[in-house]
């Protein structure tokens, strides 16, 4: 199991219910631990944060031994599909996986809407692409036996809009920044594709410490980017290891907040240390931590 990056969900006040909502769709799943905003403004909540006080933070849970947190939070970002989750429904480990990838489409359909219908592609011949009531999107696909084995949940990068055309310089500096990593399988556009052009990235995978991606350019015109609603958080075992991939991925001065930064992509991550909740305990934390770009774990 991955500890190491952790995909960080963005909820409007209902980050209790989404997680509920997933646990019942997916089997293996569970809570792993909750925490709480302050109870009063004393303790560091802004005014709009007010309602909030003594509600439920973030939630850290398991789909299918894959981590997320959920994060209670205002109207600011909503999820859009440049960032989903592939489902990989695998022949070999599971002699029901047809049924089983049916069976979760359709609870993760409920109340959602298509954005491939689940159908026999080239690539596939189980496949189809879902954003969930929540705006959550979802890639389900029944995977070749004869490829590499993957992970059941594998968070999948779409580059369109201004970073058409840059999903392998991305997976090359990202191998680079962590190193604990590897390229996977590539596979190229054999002509133009829309705005892809020819030998752009159809398909790839990598590997950052124990947490598979998949990325692609796409196919399609789509104006979407990635934003906040979805994060990648990266636990650091000290502050020299925070200030290395904050070095490393943080881009744009005007989004550091709290530990977040947004890299040269536009992908935000979450630079925190192993012992955040530990330090989150302390008196006045969260007012300190309101007051943080990069976290300084000496500043608590």
């Amino acid at each position: 199991m991955n500890d190491k990056i952790t995909p960080h969900l963005w909820f409007e006040g209902n980050a209790q219910e989404a997680v509920e909502f997933y646990l019942s769709a997916f089997s293996e799943s569970r809570i792993k631990s909750r925490s709480f905003y302050p109870n009063s403004a004393d303790e560091g909540l802004a005014d709009f944060q007010l309602e909030l006080a003594g509600k439920v933070l973030t939630i850290d849970f398991e789909l299918g031994g894959q981590p997320f947190t959920a994060i209670n939070a205002g109207p600011e970002f909503k999820f859009n599909p440049s960032i989903s989750f592939m489902l990989n429904f695998d022949p070999l480990t599971d002699d029901q996986a047809q049924e089983n990838l049916d069976e979760l489409w359709q609870k993760l359909g409920d109340g959602g809407r298509q954005l491939m219908p689940l159908q026999s592609y080239p690539f596939s011949k189980r496949y189809g692409w879902v954003e969930d009531r929540y705006g959550l999107s979802w890639q389900l696909i029944l995977t070749d036996p004869e490829g590499e084995p993957r992970p059941f949940i594998v968070p999948s990068l779409m580059f369109a809009g201004k970073n058409i055309n840059s999903a392998e310089e991305v997976i090359n500096f990202y191998v680079s920044v962590f190193g604990d990593a590897e390229v996977g399988e590539l596979a190229y556009y054999p002509e133009k594709t829309g705005p892809a052009k020819k030998g752009a990235l159809m398909f790839g995978d990598f590997r950052l410490t124990d947490q598979w991606f998949a990325a692609m350019d796409a196919g399609g015109e789509f104006n979407f980017i990635f934003n906040e609603a979805i994060s990648f958080m990266i636990q650091c075992k000290d502050q020299a290891e925070i200030d290395y991939f904050w070095e490393k991925l943080s881009s744009e001065p005007e989004y550091e907040q709290c530990g977040w930064c947004k890299d040269k992509y536009g992908l935000s991550w979450q630079i925190t240390p192993e012992n955040m909740p530990e330090l989150m305990d302390k008196p006045h934390a969260f007012a300190n931590l309101m007051q943080m770009k990069k976290i300084v774990i000496a500043d608590f």
